[in-house]
């Protein structure tokens, strides 16, 4: 049976490198989009759009998919709370049922760096960081939020330190601490994201838990 798989932000770095993967896999794809237009250029035309904003969705619109990725990106430090609150929202339409599966990408920021201290912490004391740190600090409240939910079918993953457009690589996983590869860097690419995250959802293996990845 095909998989119907809704993807919340599919015209952003993250959501567009899922949808395409996922439509590369045969699934059957909706996207939730704000820009119809860009939606057009950017997408597959297999992908059925949505047009409305990620808060304007209603259980409805979601009760037939299987898995439901929130791909939901912000820029605006002021809006970063609308990470907590999207999340909070999507718990409530699956509270109590299989599905949709929810699937959240998550920050690096609450990934564990040793000593029981996590990555927001050394964000926190960067240069400039006012100028970006509300949205890991949301977002760590985003996985507290997610950790203290129960009734409900999720999973979600952290990418590394550096989150950056590009082609798929192989890949390593890892459950709660902020990953490096054999060259000592954390990253990731938006294209080995689409895949960790399209493989996760064909061959399910973690179950209400988080889980992170970097390029090998």
């Amino acid at each position: 049976m095909t998989l119907k798989v809704g993807i919340i932000g599919a015209t952003g770095m993250a959501g567009s490198a899922i949808t395409q993967e996922a439509v590369n896999r045969g699934f059957e794809v909706t996207g939730f989009v704000r820009n119809a237009e860009k939606a057009k250029d950017l997408l597959p035309d297999a992908v059925k759009l949505v047009v409305k904003d990620a808060f304007d969705i209603q259980r409805v619109d979601v009760q037939d998919l299987d898995v439901l990725v929130d791909a939901y990106a912000t820029h605006d430090m002021s809006h970063a709370y609308r990470h907590v609150d999207l999340a909070a929202r999507l718990i409530e339409f699956a509270k109590d049922t299989d599905k949709p599966r929810l699937f959240f990408i998550l920050g690096a920021g609450s990934l564990e760096t040793g000593n029981g201290h996590r990555f927001v912490e050394k964000l926190e004391k960067l240069p400039n960081s006012e100028s970006f740190i509300e949205i890991p600090r949301q977002q760590f409240k985003e996985y507290q939020l997610l950790t203290n939910t129960s009734n409900v079918n999720w999973v979600a993953v952290s990418p590394s330190a550096t989150f950056k457009p590009g082609d798929a690589t192989a890949y390593e996983l890892g459950q709660n601490d902020l990953l490096t590869n054999a060259e000592g860097k954390s990253e990731i690419t938006a294209g080995t994201m689409a895949k960790v995250i399209n493989d996760e959802i064909e061959h399910p293996a973690h179950h209400n838990e988080r889980f992170t990845a970097v390029d090998k």
